[in-house]
């Protein structure tokens, strides 16, 4: 599929950078857009690329993915390090990509779409509920409660030193040292990370040795902020927007038990596509497949009817 290299500005004068799927077809008319973006410090690189194309090879519309601010190729505000996510910005950098979508000539600006998967999952359902120029929202193994997605990935007795390794980044903040760090995965699991689960490991490690695109850091203060991070509490205010939740049903990262609490308090129209496998076994192979075809036949009957 044609892909074109883009940056946009944030309203806070951040340059993110992506690229813009088109189909193959050249169509006349301006086409729907999906604005996708990905999850906890992954990159555009990781397999993002694959849902845009496959997408925008199925049907009339194009696709917007970017790096999140920090990330991969795009810049962060000069006041802040990288690798750091603040669900805030994150959430606003998604609106701003809806405008540089609406910008452009070959977009209909009036059929607006957002794709998240994981930490962004749970974003579009924010944004969704906030930004009602979104038309449809698609949340792929959302993050929908920080706090009680934190309390099942960090064991009981780890708590308390998080809680004052985040005391203490604060304070070392404050003074002026560098933001703290901690890294994403790592293969023992008693050790310090932000994604404490084997297939975590398994999944960045993988990707960590395919390019310098991923960097296994993230700060400190990202897992407060992840902690304190509800994105599913205004769910029921997406509607009238189509939503559709995909949740694998053995996924221990976002587990899907609170995933599927957060869909019945979605209000219709809205459809669930429940997958086998953990939370990253929908990004390839034959699951990727069943996966993205389901996303795929939603599209088609909703932001490109």
């Amino acid at each position: 599929m044609p892909r074109e290299d883009i940056s946009f500005q944030t309203s806070d004068n951040v340059t993110l950078r992506g690229w813009f799927y088109s189909p193959e077809t050249t169509i006349s008319t301006p086409l729907p857009c999906l604005v996708m973006s990905h999850g906890f410090t992954a990159t555009k690189e990781i397999h993002l690329d694959s849902f845009a194309a496959h997408i925008t090879s199925s049907l009339p519309i194009s696709c917007l993915i970017y790096d999140n601010r920090g990330f991969g190729a795009s810049d962060n505000h000069p006041s802040a390090p990288r690798q750091e996510i603040i669900p805030s910005l994150q959430c606003s950098d998604i609106s701003d990509a809806i405008t540089y979508a609406q910008s452009r000539d070959d977009v209909n600006k009036d059929k607006i779409g957002i794709w998240g998967s994981s930490y962004s999952g749970g974003h579009v359902l924010w944004v969704g509920a906030v930004d009602k120029r979104v038309k449809v929202v698609l949340s792929q193994m959302p993050m929908v409660n920080g706090w009680e997605n934190f309390h099942r990935l960090i064991r009981s007795d780890f708590v308390g030193g998080l809680n004052q390794m985040f005391q203490e980044d604060r304070l070392a903040r404050a003074s002026g040292k560098a933001a703290g760090t901690i890294p994403v995965v790592d293969p023992n699991p008693m050790a310090t990370s932000a994604l404490p689960t084997p297939d975590s490991y398994t999944f960045f490690s993988n990707w960590e040795k395919k390019g310098d695109f991923w960097k296994n850091e993230v700060t400190v203060k990202s897992m407060e902020e992840l902690r304190a991070y509800n994105p599913s509490s205004h769910i029921h205010h997406i509607s009238p927007a189509p939503l559709l939740m995909t949740v694998a049903s053995s996924d221990i990262l976002t587990p899907a038990d609170l995933a599927l609490t957060a869909y019945s308090k979605a209000l219709e129209p809205k459809e669930l596509h429940l997958i086998p496998g953990g939370h990253f076994d929908g990004y390839a192979g034959p699951i990727f497949e069943t996966n993205v075809k389901r996303q795929v036949e939603f599209l088609k009957k909703t932001l490109c009817a």
